[in-house]
């Protein structure tokens, strides 16, 4: 049976789509127009509490009962350990795994989506403080990613869960107003990760 994905076409939700396509798990995406407000529908409430998108519907979860999730983290850790694929069944290989999906979810997301409001700001006063503000953290994290792809080929080491966490912020990269010539190791490890059929066909699907 097919995972219903409630989402939109944000990074966010780029996250599970791409995950799916490269666990091969069969999906179905069922649309909320975040645009219109359906994130506040009651029916969509009841498996998404924070009214944010991505969540995910599983038809055959633990003990073959339906579960539903909400988080893009949360979800993409019941995927991975679901399917054992881009999880590490060794704890210690889990450790930077998990450790660059919070860097993610805490920071490179939420600094980003800043800069993604503050450019649509009219006022320019408050604009330019905004994306002063939030562009240089932006960049600093940029370098933080940059070094640790200087290091090792994916974020956690091998590729993993917490390569689709980061690439779908990466994705937005022009938005940031950020180039990847300014952060080469970025660049190297975007390209690698668009190049897999599986990322494709998740940057493909239609979310919206």
């Amino acid at each position: 049976m097919s995972i219903e994905l409630h989402t939109w076409n944000t990074p966010n939700g780029r996250k599970i789509s791409v995950a799916l396509e490269e666990m091969g798990l069969p999906y179905t995406v069922k649309t909320v127009n975040i645009s219109k407000g359906e994130q506040f529908d009651p029916a969509f409430l009841r498996i998404s509490p924070n009214n944010r998108i991505p969540a995910i519907i599983d038809p055959e979860g633990p003990g073959a009962e339906p579960i539903s999730i909400f988080e893009s983290g949360a979800i993409l850790i019941y995927l991975g350990q679901k399917t054992g694929k881009f999880w590490p069944a060794d704890m210690r290989r889990q450790v930077p795994v998990l450790e660059w999906l919070m860097w993610q979810m805490g920071g490179f997301g939420p600094m980003p989506g800043q800069v993604h409001h503050f450019l649509q700001v009219a006022n320019e006063q408050d604009r330019r403080y905004g994306l002063e503000r939030y562009s240089k953290e932006t960049r600093r994290l940029y370098s933080v990613l940059d070094k640790r792809l200087g290091e090792a080929e994916f974020a956690g080491g091998d590729i993993s869960i917490a390569d689709f966490a980061i690439l779908g912020w990466a994705w937005r990269h022009e938005r940031h107003k950020v180039s990847f010539a300014d952060f080469p190791n970025v660049g190297r490890w975007y390209d690698a990760m668009m190049a897999r059929p599986g990322v494709k066909r998740g940057m493909e699907a239609k979310l919206d």
